[in-house]
C-alpha cells in the first residue's frame, strides 16, 4: 500500500515533520509493507523551511543577519536543488522571537530579510519562495528595502535608520538604487490574507495589536505607510497599496510586490514546490491534518489543498486532526473520513501535552480499520 502523509503542524503540539514522522511510526507497527510518502505541509508561517528541506532534501544554509531588534542574530535559509532559495520572516524576524513585554513595531525592522535575499542572490539563487506568516513587524517592509539598496530622508532631509519609528518619519525616498538582479529573479510569496496595506482592513489596524501596537501607533503607523505606498508608487508608476495581500506581515507584502513579487496561496505553493501532486498520483491513501478542523479547512488551509489534489486524483483522502467542529457534513463532501485524535474525556492542556501518543493511537485504529475493510 502506498501511503502519502502530508499534515500541517498541530500547533502547540506537534510540527508538521513530527506529525507527519509520528503517523508513519504508527502504520509501520501495523504494516511493515506500506511503502510511505512524508510530505509535511505549511501554509508560509513558521516551519515553511524546514518542511521543504524535510520534503525535497535541500540544504540548509546557516546566516548571521540583523534580527527583528536590530541586532544579529543566527538563522538560516534553505535552497533547493532547482536553485530556489525558501526563506520565511518567522526565523528572521518572527514575533515568537521577542518577549511579550518587549513587542513595540517602533523597534522592529525587516533589515534582515533583505540581507538574508542578497546573500541568496550572491549565492547565485534564481528563483525565491518566501514565508510571511508570523511576522513582529509593521514597517511595510521599510527596512527590508533598505538592505535591497533603497534610501529614505525625513522632513529636514536626515537619511532615516531601519526601524519602524524611522518609517513613521519619512518624506522623501530613492528607489533607484535597489539591487538590480531583483529584476531577474523569480519571487513567489506564501501569502494566505487578502488585506491591503492601509484602511480599517489594512496591516495596522488588523495586525498591528499583536505586535504590540497601541491604538495610537495603529493610527500612526497607517498614516505612514499610506505616506511611503503612495511615494513608492510615484516611484515606479503602479498601484500596490490596495493589492490583495499587500497588508500581510505588517505591509511586507506590499514592499515584496514592489521588488517584482508574486503573491500565492501559502498551501498551494509549499504544495507545488515539494512535489506533492506527483507523489499523490501514485498513492493509494492520503493522510493529512492539523491541529483543528472546521469548515474553513476548505480555504486556503494546507489539509484544504491536499484533499482537492487527492480529489482531482480519485486517490482517498483522510482527515485526522486535533479536534473537529463547525460544519462537519461540508469536511465529510471532500474528505473519505474526518477523525479527531482525541478518543477520551481530557483537559485542552492534556491533549496537546500527549499529541504524538493521541496520534499514533488514532492513526494505528483508522489503518486497522483500512486493513480490515480490505481483506
Amino acid at each position: 500500500m502506498k501511503i502519502v502523509l502530508a499534515p500541517d503542524s498541530f500547533k502547540g503540539s506537534l510540527t508538521s515533520l513530527e506529525a507527519a514522522t509520528t503517523m508513519k511510526q504508527a502504520i509501520q507497527s501495523i504494516d511493515e509493507q506500506a511503502t510511505i510518502s512524508i510530505k509535511p505541509m505549511a501554509d508560509g508561517g513558521e516551519g515553511t523551511v524546514d518542511v521543504l528541506l524535510a520534503s525535497t532534501k535541500g540544504e540548509k544554509v546557516p546566516i548571521t543577519c540583523t534580527g527583528p531588534l536590530g541586532t544579529p542574530i543566527h538563522t538560516y535559509y534553505a535552497v533547493l536543488k532547482n536553485n530556489t532559495a525558501v526563506i520565511e520572516i518567522a526565523n528572521i524576524a518572527g514575533l515568537t522571537q521577542i518577549a511579550k513585554s518587549r513587542r513595540n513595531p517602533d523597534i522592529t525592522t525587516t533589515y534582515g530579510l533583505g540581507e538574508v535575499i542578497k546573500a541568496a542572490l550572491d549565492r547565485g539563487c534564481t528563483s525565491f519562495i518566501i514565508g510571511l506568516g508570523g511576522s513582529a513587524t509593521n514597517d511595510g517592509g521599510f527596512g527590508l528595502l533598505q538592505a535591497l539598496g533603497m534610501r529614505a530622508w525625513n522632513h529636514a532631509g536626515s537619511q532615516l535608520g531601519i526601524f519602524g519609528k524611522d518609517m513613521l518619519a519619512v518624506k522623501d525616498i530613492c528607489f533607484s538604487d535597489i539591487d538590480p538582479r531583483l529584476r531577474k529573479v523569480h519571487i513567489q510569496v506564501a501569502c494566505d490574507v487578502d488585506n491591503p496595506l492601509v484602511g480599517d482592513r489594512g496591516a495596522s489596524a488588523i495586525y498591528g495589536p499583536q505586535k504590540g501596537a497601541t491604538k495610537e501607533q495603529i493610527i500612526m503607523y497607517d498614516k505612514a505607510l499610506s505616506t511611503l505606498g503612495k511615494r513608492l508608487e510615484v516611484e515606479l508608476n503602479q498601484d500596490f497599496t490596495t493589492v490583495q495581500g499587500a497588508g500581510a506581515a505588517g505591509g511586507l507584502g506590499f514592499a515584496l510586490l514592489a521588488i517584482g513579487a508574486e503573491l500565492t496561496s501559502g498551501a498551494a505553493l509549499i504544495g507545488k514546490a515539494s512535489g506533492i501532486d506527483h507523489a499523490i498520483r501514485q498513492a493509494d491513501l492520503v493522510i493529512t491534518g492539523e491541529g483543528q478542523s472546521d469548515e474553513q479547512t476548505l480555504y486556503g488551509k494546507a489539509p484544504g489543498y491536499i484533499v482537492e489534489v487527492a480529489n482531482k486524483n480519485k486517490v482517498p483522502a483522510i482527515l485526522l486532526s486535533g479536534s473537529l467542529s463547525g460544519d462537519l457534513a461540508a469536511l465529510r463532501e471532500k474528505f473519505d473520513g474526518c477523525f479527531s485524535i482525541i478518543t477520551s474525556p481530557s483537559t485542552v492542556e492534556a491533549c496537546m501535552e500527549n499529541a504524538d501518543r493521541l496520534l499514533f493511537n488514532q492513526t494505528v485504529n483508522i489503518l486497522h480499520l483500512i486493513q480490515n475493510l480490505k481483506s
